[in-house]
């Protein structure tokens, strides 16, 4: 059986409010296989950028450059014919999607989330759960906090549970991750 196409996806915001989304990184994922890398930096709705110590992203680099609303419309096409989206700790970065699509008056797109963070603990074993710690099992490079960099993680560990699983389900007398 042939894995999922799917699409790791990964957001740095520039604060706490709708639409405050300064980086996104996309990685499509087909048969098995990472097919395209995307990493756009936005110009959050405010000029001050909160988080800068974390991810590293200042005003001075996103002031030129598109907002969400210009943005998304041009990347969302990597998500067609893909079964679902994977983030690390997917419940964030859904609502940093739904609360940016609302906020430009954009329709979010109509596609599962899976989260990574899920997968990591139940399929994989691995505790702590946190992206840097997964990786750092897994032997996968991360330059954490950075969006694509994030999302290729993602869809490594994406790769890694989907591979796991689909050999526990080949061998007789294993038990399902579920059970």
């Amino acid at each position: 059986m042939a894995l999922p196409t799917f699409v790791a996806i990964d957001f740095e915001t520039a604060g706490n409010y709708p639409g405050a989304v300064c980086a996104v990184g996309l990685v499509r994922v087909e048969r098995g296989r990472i097919k395209r890398r995307i990493r756009q930096l936005i110009r959050p709705p405010r000029s001050h950028v909160a988080y800068t110590e974390i991810h590293g992203i200042t005003w001075q680099d996103v002031a030129d450059k598109p907002d969400f609303g210009q943005a998304w419309p041009l990347l969302a096409p990597v998500l067609e014919g893909a079964a679902f989206l994977a983030a690390h700790n997917a419940g964030f970065d859904r609502a940093v999607l739904l609360k940016a699509c609302r906020h430009f008056g954009l329709r979010p797109p109509d596609i599962e989330f899976r989260c990574t963070v899920r997968l990591a603990r139940r399929v994989l074993g691995i505790r702590p759960a946190r992206l840097d710690h997964v990786c750092g099992v897994l032997g996968i490079d991360l330059n954490h906090h950075e969006a694509l960099s994030d999302a290729e993680a993602c869809a490594r560990i994406m790769l890694a549970a989907l591979k796991a699983e689909r050999e526990s389900a080949s061998m007789p007398g294993v038990p399902a991750a579920d059970e």
